[in-house]
């Protein structure tokens, strides 16, 4: 009964040509369960803890990195020392409420970024991310 628990979980991680470790298991879970929606490593730390599994917020952030380095995850900055990951890789753009700190999904089509410089020699852009920022009226 356990394993089918992990099944979606484990699934994804292999995919990605991650270990699945218990850790990594458990917070896959956490994360991807819930369908699209943006974390900071703290309120998935604090989610663990509600689900009782043990894990350092070190731990934590490291697993996230992961995440983002194989594809599972989109980090998305939105001040310096400030991190969401996004479970929707796909391209789009953000909403980012600095008062409530909510982001919210911004589909890419209606955005048309134009008129950038070219990237320095040897290098392509790879992708353009688009944060706006709200303040209350």
């Amino acid at each position: 009964m356990q394993q089918r628990r992990y099944t979606q979980s484990l699934e994804r991680l292999k995919s990605a040509g991650l270990r699945p470790t218990k850790q990594r298991l458990a917070l896959a879970k956490l994360l991807f369960d819930q369908g699209d929606r943006h974390v900071t490593a703290e309120q998935l730390h604090a989610e663990a803890d509600g689900a009782r599994v043990v894990v350092s917020l070190a731990t934590i952030y490291n697993t996230l990195h992961q995440f983002t380095r194989s594809g599972l995850l989109r980090e998305v900055v939105v001040e310096q020392g400030r991190s969401y990951f996004d479970t929707n890789t796909t391209e789009h753009h953000h909403f980012f409420n600095a008062s409530t700190g909510e982001l919210v999904d911004i589909p890419s089509s209606p955005i048309l970024v134009d008129n950038l410089p070219s990237p320095p020699a040897g290098t392509r852009i790879a992708r353009i991310d688009v944060v706006v920022r709200l303040s209350e009226a």
